[in-house]
Parts: structure tokens; C-alpha cells; sequence
């Protein structure tokens, strides 16, 4: 059995992490993938939108066992005082996905603050509630606090640059996404072959692991990612696409579905954004090329100077999603959809793709003696 770095260091089986991935909750995804020996993230950008789209805020409490009219930090509380009972008797292993842009500073702080509070309410749940997860942002100013509360630190980066970032920020494991990620990427489109060799080559050592994001999905891939210096993968599309995904029917449908070249970039609320391809996307993708061309030349533009139109647009198109309208819909995924056949339930996807793994490393062996 193939086993890692990552996870001695944060007690999985398998070296696998599933991608905290929104706007839709994934708080049944993540107690599936923690029970399957991998580490589940909960998404939260959905506690971000409870004035300006409850429809998300919703789908996040009714999943999460939280009320509708809590405020965000009762309402994560509760979601990870759930997540605890569930995955305790298998060992699992999860934490939070939380947005560390400056936009989003005070949202962070409050969410930070309530995971370490509850853990020490129960110190038990330090066994299973091991790792804080930042991303979209700065990863300095966050060490001390994350660090001093016991808490392995994963940050995620786009960059050699954003990598030594975190390294200098103390983060004990980066994750190197490449452009062939779902939903929100990057302004420079550097991918994985690329991208994860040369953070590993720049910052990896017996302090700081590496994991590749962006394109992997299966055994094959996950030992592609072990072979370019990662101690592990982290996967979004394919968990998206299982039974016990939070995700709407039609978005997990929309992944299966997906054929050659079914992803394009279009703007997201953040900055680029990968797509599944339907005349919706097409239609975004247009309207992006004439309104924030930047998405596609590499040159970042902001709120203060974009066409709010692109905004209205996504938001429209996700609450279409939302509602199970398959003609306004926007659904994000990675490239890696075009590779995704079948929807099956977590546990059985992740035994798969080990096996497979195992099977990929005997074949190189057999393939390539000295």
C-alpha cells in the first residue's frame, strides 16, 4: 500500500486530500472522504453569502445539521461539532477550507477563532480536527495563530513565488494547483507537469511537504504526482462527481457528461474561472473576452475597475444551478471531467484509485528494470 509523508504527519491512510470545494457545501462529501482514510475538507464560502445568496448560506445549514438563522460562527460550530461525530469512530481525519483574502480577513478571523475554540471544548476532537486549510490569499499573518493552536497548516498556491511565500510564512504543507484545476484558477496558466516540480524543487524538505493539485483523478495520476517529488494529490473533480457529493444532481451529471475539451475559462467571482462547456459558459466566455480580457492575458483586474455585469451573470447562473436549471446554469470543474465516466460512492472511488496506483508502479517496474 502506497503511503506518504502526509500521512504520517496527519494520521490518513491514504495520501490523498479532497478538495474543500464550493460555493455548493460539501459537509456530506467530507465526512464520506475522512471515512474513506483520506483527508475531507469542509468547503466555506457558502457561510460568506447569508444577505447576498441565502440560497447558499441554506444549502450549507441544511447539510451541515446548523439553522438557517444562525449567525457563521454558530452555523460552523455546528457543522464541525457534526463532522466530528461522524468521522470519530472511523478515525477520520478532516478540517476547514477558509478564504484568507484581505476582502475576507474578518470572515477568517471568526472562522479560525471557532475551530480552535472547539477544539479545546473537546480535546478529542484534536485526534480528527488535525489541519487548518487557507487559500485565495496572503498566507502571512496567519501562522501564529494557526500554529500556536496545535493545527498542521496547509496553504494552496499558484506559483514558485506563492510557494516561497509559504515557506517563509511557516505553512508545513503547500499545495502547488495547476491551471487544470476546477472552478477558480489562476491569471497565469502554469500547469501541473510544470508548476509542482518546481515548487517541490524550490521549497520541499523535511519540514515542508508538497501536494499537486490540478488534473489528478485517478491511481495513474496520483502516481504521476508522487513521481514529480508531491508527497500526495489533492482532487476536487472526481470527489465531485460521487454519490455522497453535496453538489446538485445536474452539476455532478454535467462532470459524468463531459466529453473532449469540456471545460473553458470565463470570469469567476474571484478572477478566472474553469467551467463545464454549454452554451451558458460559451455565452460567459464571450462576454468575458469583451469585458475583462485580462482573464485571458494574464492581467488581473479587481471590483474596482471590473464590469459588475460578469458578476450578476455568475450569481444568476449559480443560483440557476442551485435550483436544478440545466439552461442557466454555470458548473465549475477541472479539466480532469473529461476523464471522469461514472459516479460512484467515495469509499469504493478511493480503493479504486490506490489499487490502481499499486497497479501503476508494478507496470513501470516491469516496463523499466536498470
Amino acid at each position: 500500500m502506497i503511503k506518504s509523508r502526509l500521512c504520517d504527519l496527519i494520521g490518513i491512510k491514504y495520501p490523498i486530500i479532497q478538495a474543500g470545494m464550493g460555493p455548493f457545501s460539501n459537509n456530506n462529501l467530507c465526512v464520506a472522504a475522512a471515512n474513506a482514510g483520506v483527508l475531507g475538507l469542509l468547503s466555506t464560502s457558502g457561510l460568506f453569502s447569508k444577505e447576498t445568496q441565502p440560497w447558499v448560506y441554506n444549502a450549507f445549514c441544511d447539510s451541515g445539521e446548523a439553522d438557517r438563522d444562525d449567525d457563521m460562527a454558530t452555523a460552523f460550530e455546528k457543522v464541525l461539532k457534526r463532522t466530528y461525530r461522524l468521522v470519530k469512530d472511523k478515525g477520520g481525519v478532516y478540517g476547514p477550507n477558509v478564504m484568507v483574502s484581505a476582502e475576507l480577513k474578518e470572515q477568517a478571523n471568526i472562522m479560525i477563532e471557532t475551530a480552535i475554540k472547539v477544539r479545546e471544548e473537546n480535546p478529542d476532537m484534536k485526534n480528527h480536527l488535525k489541519v487548518m486549510y487557507t487559500s485565495a490569499g496572503d498566507p502571512m499573518g496567519w501562522g501564529e495563530k494557526i500554529k500556536k493552536a496545535g493545527f498542521t497548516w496547509i496553504h494552496i498556491v499558484p506559483s514558485v513565488k506563492g510557494a516561497l511565500r509559504c515557506k517563509k510564512a511557516g505553512v508545513d504543507v503547500i499545495v502547488a494547483s495547476g491551471h487544470e484545476g476546477g472552478f477558480h484558477t489562476h491569471w497565469e496558466p502554469l500547469h501541473s507537469m510544470v508548476l509542482l516540480p518546481a515548487v517541490v524543487d524550490a521549497v520541499a524538505d523535511d519540514k515542508t511537504l508538497v501536494i499537486g493539485g490540478g488534473g489528478f483523478a485517478d491511481g495513474k495520476s496520483l502516481v504521476a504526482g508522487l513521481a514529480l517529488g508531491a508527497d500526495g494529490i489533492l482532487m476536487g473533480t472526481r470527489f465531485l462527481a460521487t454519490q455522497e457529493s453535496d453538489f446538485h444532481q445536474i452539476w455532478k451529471e454535467g462532470v459524468v457528461k463531459a466529453g473532449d475539451r469540456g471545460t473553458l475559462i470565463a470570469r469567476g467571482f474571484v478572477g478566472p474561472a474553469r467551467w463545464l462547456r454549454n452554451p451558458r459558459s460559451e455565452e460567459h466566455a464571450k462576454n468575458t473576452l469583451q469585458k475583462s480580457p485580462g482573464v485571458f492575458l494574464g492581467t488581473p483586474d479587481d471590483y474596482s475597475n471590473l464590469d459588475m455585469s460578469l458578476i450578476d451573470f455568475e450569481v444568476e447562473s449559480i443560483k440557476a444551478t442551485y435550483e436544478g436549471n440545466e439552461e442557466k446554469a454555470l458548473m465549475a470543474a477541472g479539466e480532469v471531467a473529461q476523464r471522469i465516466k461514472d459516479m460512484p460512492k467515495v469509499n469504493d472511488m478511493v480503493q479504486n484509485i490506490m489499487k490502481e496506483a499499486d497497479e501503476a508502479f508494478a507496470q513501470l517496474s516491469r516496463k523499466f528494470q536498470k
